[in-house]
This record gives C-alpha cells, structure tokens and sequence, in this order.
C-alpha cells in the first residue's frame, strides 16, 4: 500500500511596527500572514491591525503610511495572540530577516502577564534574507531587489503592508527555493536583462500525483546503496 504524502505547512508572515528596537518600547502594528500547503498558495490567511497605545515614529509612518488615528480603535496584541498562536502552530514560519520579526513578537508575548510561549516554541523559522545572502552573496537582498531579481511585478507596493509583503515574499520563496534566476549568478543589480527569464506555473495547476514505489524496487535501490557504499569505502552519501 503506497503511503499518503504528509501536508507540509508554511505561513508567510510580516510585521509593521511603530519603530525599530522592541527594547525601546516600539511595538507591533500589523501582521499579516498567508498559508502554504505543500508550496501552494492557499486562500487561508491571518490578518490584523493593532493598537500600539505609543505614537508611532514619524520613520516609520513613512515606510508603512499606518497612523496612529487609524488604529485608535483596533484591538491590543493581547486581544489576537490566541488566534495568531493558534494560526501559526505547528508550521514553518517564512520570515524576511527573521530575527526582527520573531524579536517583536517574542517582546509581545513577553509582555503578557503569565504569558511563557514563544515563537519558536510554537513554530519553526526559515529566514529568507539569511537564505538568499548565501544564493546570492555580494547582491542587494532587499525584498524590492530579490523581486527584481526573480521577475516579480511589485509595482503596486507604493507603501509596505504586511499582509502584501507576505504575498510577495510568498512568490519570493517559492521562486527563491525551486528554481534560479540565471545560472550564474554574479551578483549585477541592475536588472538589465541578463537573468534567465522565469517560466511560471499555473496556481490552478492539478495536484501532482506522487507514485510510491514497490517493495521490489525499494530492495533493488537498497541493494545498489550497498554496492555504492562497499565500492567507495562506506562513503554512499545517499546513506548518510
């Protein structure tokens, strides 16, 4: 009997925030997430809008346009955590330079009386800025620039917002991890035209049939890691 795939979830998540450094009292003001199941985009996404109760700095509100007489009547972080834990469990949280992010939420969680969670205990993290400095060291990896790079139309964000900034970096990712943007990549930020262009797949493609394999076929794999293995020394990577 074939065995069923497991679902791999992941949620694309965002913040704005009133300021740069949790520590100095600046908190979140927006976060917005948007789900993956097996690297497809699905309509299930988590979205808020939060009362500070702090003035926002005026850097900030040039960046994401949020005032403070918008979210004078939104709710507090204390009045969503369950919904956003709740939202966020268990999958694999898709971040833009993580550690700002995780670090306003973990001081939001801190902040709430009796309050012991984290992010990382309710969730794993990938940091995309992390994985894209490594793919393309020396290169801008700025959200705007791996859009350019990747051949991403971002030209309606005027302003960032987090739930929009999670569905770009959600194509970000997904183009970022599964394919390239030439194939030698040297680092030009330009955008003048020497990248590969990207052949993009329908988001209403069926779902891939996966096909196990036989017992037969799995002993003859077996049999042939073990002449790999024997041959070079116990050096069959595929075993390792």
């Amino acid at each position: 009997m074939s065995k069923v795939p497991k679902h791999i979830r992941q949620v694309v998540l965002d913040t704005e925030t009133t300021g740069i450094n949790p520590k100095e009292g600046h908190k979140i003001i927006e976060i917005g997430c948007v789900e993956l199941i097996n690297r497809r985009l699905t309509r299930n996404h988590f979205h808020v809008y939060l009362n500070p109760d702090r003035e926002i700095d005026a850097g900030a509100i040039e960046v994401h346009g949020i005032t403070n007489q918008f979210l004078k009547d939104k709710p507090r972080f204390a009045n969503v955590v369950e919904d956003f834990m709740a939202f966020t469990r268990g999958a694999e949280l898709i971040i833009h330079n993580a550690p700002f992010d995780v670090g306003f939420l973990n001081h939001e969680l801190a902040m709430l009386a009796g309050e012991s969670r984290s992010v990382e205990s309710n969730s794993t993290v990938f940091d995309t800025l992390a994985y894209a400095r490594k793919k393309h060291p020396g290169a801008r990896n700025s959200l705007d620039a791996l859009c350019k790079r990747y051949g991403i139309d971002n030209s309606h964000r005027e302003l960032h917002g987090a739930l929009l900034d999670a569905e770009i970096l959600a194509e970000v990712y997904l183009l970022m991890t599964g394919g390239q943007a030439s194939l030698l990549d040297e680092g030009d930020q330009s955008g003048s035209g020497n990248e590969r262009p990207i052949e993009r797949l329908s988001s209403d493609r069926p779902t891939l049939k996966v096909i196990a394999c036989s017992a037969e076929e799995e002993q003859a794999h077996q049999q042939r890691l073990a002449k790999i293995a024997k041959a070079s020394g116990g050096n069959c990577l595929w075993q390792q």
